[in-house]
């Protein structure tokens, strides 16, 4: 059974979203703080976080830095409405997804359901490998390297990069990445695939101010030009 850790320090948030949750099958872990939470996932192995940003002891965000610096275990942003920099510095950080509070949990499952289909591995030919002058993808290793040097890409990352490298100088719009790669066919907030390629330049572009390979096409979205 699929197992999902809701870290919140308002009993009520904990319980709703537990009862959906479980309602929808699946199993639940929780946590009034940070370092419950910590404690909780160095002792279990959940499949997903459900963090609330704002959290007394560690908050949501350290807790999120730490998470992505040991594993890509899946978490999604429990935000104040209105408070958009906890948002990117959120998706800065790897988080995979966020929902404002206040929420339907109704959409929060929803949310849940779309970033464990879209934590699995994008679908590929096994074992396909793309190279351009400096830079390797390998979807069978599912590594990147530059120089031959291996870059830590987080598994959205990898996926966005190989949707937009596969499909070299054809320009895809911030919907069409959405829809792709978070499996969001309505996309709500493309900001998202914004912080997503500006992580991906730093990692990738020897001065990501002037990309070489992730260009903007002003007004439409992103292409990768080999």
């Amino acid at each position: 059974m699929t197992t999902v850790l809701v870290v919140d320090d308002e009993p009520i948030v904990r319980e709703v979203v537990v009862r959906y949750l479980r309602r929808e099958g699946y199993s639940t872990l929780e946590a009034d703080d940070g370092d419950r939470a910590r404690t909780m996932l160095e002792r279990n192995a959940p499949d997903l976080v459900v963090l609330d940003v704002m959290l007394p002891g560690t908050d949501g965000l350290e807790l999120c830095r730490w998470i992505r610096s040991r594993s890509e275990l899946p978490v999604i942003l429990l935000t104040a409405r209105g408070e958009e920099a906890d948002r990117i510095v959120g998706l800065e950080l790897g988080a995979d997804d966020y929902v404002t509070k206040p929420f339907s949990p109704r959409e929060l499952a929803a949310r849940v359901r779309t970033v464990l289909r879209r934590s699995a591995p994008a679908p590929s030919a096994e074992g396909e490998r793309l190279e351009f002058e400096g830079l390797t993808l390998d979807t069978e290793t599912r590594e990147v390297r530059k120089a031959g040097e291996e870059l830590k890409l987080t598994a959205k990352e990898f996926d966005l990069l190989w949707c937009l490298a596969s499909n070299p100088r054809r320009v895809f719009s911030r919907d069409q990445l959405m829809s792709r790669v978070w499996g969001y066919e309505a996309a709500l907030d493309t900001g998202t695939v914004t912080v997503h390629v500006r992580r991906l330049r730093e990692k990738i572009e020897d001065v990501p101010s002037h990309p070489r390979f992730l260009q903007t096409v002003w007004g439409v979205g992103y292409r990768f030009v080999p």
